[in-house]
């Protein structure tokens, strides 16, 4: 890679590939031949449409003309064309495999690139810049809570293109780092589904190794009624509640602590930052708050507030806002074990407030106060954590990983497509 200034041709999408808007429904009709749809999570959740995701495809049927009109090859971009707000509109994938039998579903549309002229994963990767989001908003039709994007303002995206050699070395190099941050993400998800089957099996099922390394309940372990929960429970564990295993500090309302000029600042995390990351629309705090409120990759977050979810925070430091509980694992209980303890009380109080036709809008702390768990003994703690303690720091340490490619792919991403950086073979 190096500094460079390559000569760029102004042209338009519609110029440069074809365009076209999928009406294929997701139904299954007599008839009709049956194939996989790649749908808009697909799409939306995606860097690119590959050969391991078609086992997950929907499947549904269509007629020989949707089949020859929308079906999906290698080279193609694939985008979203509507949403619930301007700024979400217009995400794409790169179609990097071929397919015998995969449709692009309803609410999407797909980009055929000229041969020789346009490459799709360059494409992809101009479609993921904020250029491409802001035009893609500005050009949306709709209002109030539904938006589109009509053949039109999809042909209608300007772009500078360099060579066609050059956007091939492009294309591949954002791919490459977009395929990394992809195997990460799957991992992630194999780590964390491990974690949970392994406490599933010892704190749901109480199967945790017994003392001759079989399934304590399984086979025959001693079991006592408790009144409380009214079921049995291994003999020897204690029933608690939620604050028994940790401490729950409140984030601060973040906007009376702004940073003075000149003062260094922390980036603040709130529900949406929980969601989707730091961005650049994330506000600022001062980074004098208390430490109790200042936030480390491998923090455990609860929010209880309109959104109800447990989740590690990996994505550097940065403050605490309110509605956000920063919780502090107690003694004796490890973070994995805090994480999917209160994941799975989450799932409960929904589960109580839909029996009760209510809402769950928000955790109280008469919801932590009031709630009851049964408490493993101290040896099954201490095994819990030394068979999972090594799986959530791989998990921290492949999100911190996943982080700074995001970081250095976002850092690049304007300078490839503005042809201030080079690519080399």
């Amino acid at each position: 890679m190096s500094n460079g200034s390559m000569s760029m041709t102004h042209t338009k999408l519609g110029d440069v590939a074809d365009v076209k808007i999928s009406g294929v429904d997701k139904k299954t009709q007599p008839g009709e031949d049956t194939v996989r749809l790649c749908n808009y999570t697909d799409i939306y959740y995606n860097w690119a449409i590959t050969k391991e995701m078609y086992g997950g495809l929907m499947v549904a049927s269509a007629k020989a003309s949707e089949i020859n009109d929308y079906s999906v090859g290698k080279g193609m971009v694939v985008i979203t064309k509507d949403s619930e707000t301007r700024e979400d509109i217009g995400h794409s994938a790169y179609v990097a495999d071929d397919f015998c039998d995969v449709v692009l579903g309803y609410h999407c549309a797909f980009v055929k690139p000229h041969k020789g002229e346009l490459d799709g994963s360059f494409l992809n990767g101009l479609l993921r810049s904020s250029y491409a989001a802001k035009y893609f908003a500005n050009n949306a039709g709709g209002s109030g809570q539904r938006y589109y994007l009509n053949e039109d303002a999809i042909k209608g995206l300007p772009l500078f293109l360099p060579s066609f050699k050059e956007q091939c070395l492009i294309g591949k190099f954002l791919s490459s780092i977009d395929r990394k941050i992809a195997l990460n993400r799957k991992k992630i998800e194999k780590m964390e589904a491990l974690a949970k089957t392994i406490y599933d099996y010892w704190f749901v099922q109480f199967d945790f190794p017994d003392a001759n390394g079989r399934p304590y309940k399984s086979s025959g372990g001693k079991m006592v009624y408790n009144p409380i929960l009214k079921r049995e429970i291994p003999a020897g564990w204690e029933v608690g509640n939620l604050y028994r295993i940790a401490e729950y500090e409140n984030g601060l309302a973040c906007q009376k602590f702004r940073p003075r000029e000149g003062e260094a600042q922390l980036p603040v995390v709130k529900i949406r930052e929980m969601h989707e990351g730091l961005s650049a629309d994330s506000e600022f705090v001062s980074v004098n708050i208390p430490e109790k409120h200042k936030l480390h990759d491998g923090d455990l977050l609860f929010s209880w507030s309109a959104s109800l979810e447990v989740m590690l925070w990996c994505g550097g430091d940065a403050g605490l806002n309110q509605h956000i509980f920063k919780v502090i694992p107690k003694d004796g209980f490890s973070t994995g074990y805090v994480l999917l303890q209160l994941s799975q009380s989450v799932v409960n109080f929904i589960k109580i407030a839909e029996a009760r036709k209510t809402t769950m809008g928000h955790i109280t702390s008469d919801h932590i106060e009031h709630s009851c768990v049964a408490l493993p003994d101290t040896s099954v703690r201490k095994m819990f954590a030394a068979a999972t303690d090594c799986i959530f720091a791989r998990v921290i340490r492949l999100r911190q990983e996943t982080r700074r490619l995001i970081s250095r792919r976002d850092f690049l991403l304007p300078l490839l497509m503005n042809g201030q950086v080079e690519v080399g073979e």
